[in-house]
């Protein structure tokens, strides 16, 4: 049976699963400042848990489009303490980061996934996570977020961010990193207009044919409020819809802020698919 290695946490994908968004951010697009304290994110993340999810990803840096960097002392600030306070909550816990020492400072707190925009790129990001034995969600993204969907162009969206995520992932393997802890993600509206994202949609079996586990971020994202003319906070039912489809079409993991009505589609969907 296939399985996602992160550090201790041996998690089948014999069924997708659901990994709930924790961002202690005052700016992240759907939920920035809700949960801002370190004990609002640590209260959210564990009432995630029982609601069904089965990682937790904490980040303390928007990389919505348009967002600025946050300084590395900021960062720590914010995500260190949720991810020590976490430990033992029973799920692995990763932290999205494109910043290779706050890696290995969250690493050493006890999280086991490290999810990068930067698919591990910077300098040291490669080396922080092979010294681990952690997991990394290697995502594809086109620019900088601040500029990144000012003009994004391809000659072959699909083709350009597959072979990108392959190169990736033979780099990471390079490096000692055993396929089994490695999980990709093409990066919906990084670096994308809403044609190219709904061509990766529409293509997305192709990235679960590349032997390594799949992930898809579409929860809550402009790309459905394009489909269906619904502001951000109304987007729940196109988010697990999107979530469906993507299972459908082979994510192993799907990255949400909604984790009950994804967990109870997923149950439904589930059944009808044993």
């Amino acid at each position: 049976m296939p399985f996602l290695q992160c550090g201790s946490f041996r998690l089948s994908l014999d069924r997708p699963l659901i990994m709930g968004v924790v961002n202690v951010t005052p700016d992240s697009f759907s939920d920035g400042g809700r949960f801002v304290t370190g004990g609002q994110a640590v209260a959210h993340a564990r009432r995630l848990v029982d609601e069904g999810a089965d990682i937790l990803d904490i980040g303390g840096e928007s990389t919505r489009p348009g967002s600025v960097p946050v300084a590395l002392d900021e960062e720590r600030r914010r995500v260190l303490p949720v991810i020590e306070a976490l430990a033992g909550c029973g799920v692995p816990v990763s932290v999205d980061t494109r910043k290779p020492d706050l890696m290995r400072e969250a690493l050493a707190a006890g999280a086991a996934m490290i999810n990068d925009v930067n698919a591990l790129a910077a300098p040291g990001a490669l080396e922080a996570v092979a010294a681990s034995d952690a997991a990394a969600c290697l995502m594809h993204k086109r620019g900088d977020p601040r500029t990144m969907q000012d003009d994004p162009r391809y000659e072959d969206v699909v083709g350009e961010v597959r072979e990108f995520l392959l190169q990736r992932v033979a780099a990471v393997e390079a490096t000692g990193i055993a396929r089994s802890r490695i999980a990709i993600d093409p990066g919906f509206g990084f670096g994308k207009t809403h044609q190219h994202n709904v061509a990766l949609l529409r293509a997305l079996g192709e990235f679960s044919r590349l032997g390594v586990a799949l992930a898809v971020g579409l929860s809550r994202k402009s790309m459905l409020g394009r489909i269906t003319g619904r502001e951000v906070g109304e987007r729940i039912h196109a988010s697990v819809a999107a979530a469906l489809v993507a299972v459908a079409k082979g994510a192993n993991i799907v990255r949400v802020h909604d984790v009950t009505a994804t967990r109870d589609a997923l149950a439904v969907w589930r059944a009808a698919n044993p």
